[in-house]
């Protein structure tokens, strides 16, 4: 049986798994650039004073992130080449895919509610499963489309992706009810 003492200045162990999660939902924020999120949870640490846990964390996740990709020398030749091009402003920026509700979303966006929409981009750090619960949603959609729609609309991306800014005329497809 392991006996362990808690130190003065230690975390007990659910402080510690819970700027864990924090630590998680900062980091995947910034790896997916959702700067509503990041701010939103740096705001919370602010409040608490909990920044110094959470740094500690980050680097406890980094260091092992490292030392589970690279061999030592390696690992240490790649936090000096970071440490080197750091930028001088790293406040620039994703959690859990529970969060990510894009069913709320897709409501505020409907009923044209700003605020709601940009509460839901903040309190969802990984857009990766917002994003693709807003894809599902389309596909949800494209069968309720008329005949040629989905046609139209994959035409007018492709006219988009393609740079084309003119108006190209579109032949189009016979509606059921035309028929």
């Amino acid at each position: 049986m392991v006996v362990t003492e808690e130190l003065a200045d230690e975390l007990p162990v659910e402080a510690v798994e819970a700027a864990k999660s924090r630590a998680a939902t900062l980091l995947l924020a910034f790896r997916h650039g959702n700067q509503l999120a990041f701010d939103q949870e740096l705001d919370l640490l602010f409040e608490e004073q909990a920044e110094r846990e959470v740094s500690t964390l980050l680097v406890w996740i980094a260091a092992e992130a490292v030392r589970k990709a690279y061999a030592p020398a390696v690992g240490d030749r790649v936090l000096r080449a970071l440490a080197r091009r750091a930028p001088s402003d790293t406040a620039a920026v994703m959690v859990d895919e529970n969060t990510a509700d894009a069913a709320r979303l897709l409501e505020a966006v409907g009923a044209g509610d700003v605020a709601a929409v940009r509460a839901v981009v903040a309190s969802t750090a990984d857009t990766t499963y917002l994003l693709g619960g807003l894809l599902q949603a389309v596909a949800m959609m494209l069968p309720l489309l008329p005949e040629g729609e989905a046609e139209e609309i994959a035409a007018e991306l492709r006219r988009r992706h393609a740079g084309r800014t003119a108006h190209v005329p579109e032949a189009r497809h016979p509606r059921p009810s035309d028929r």
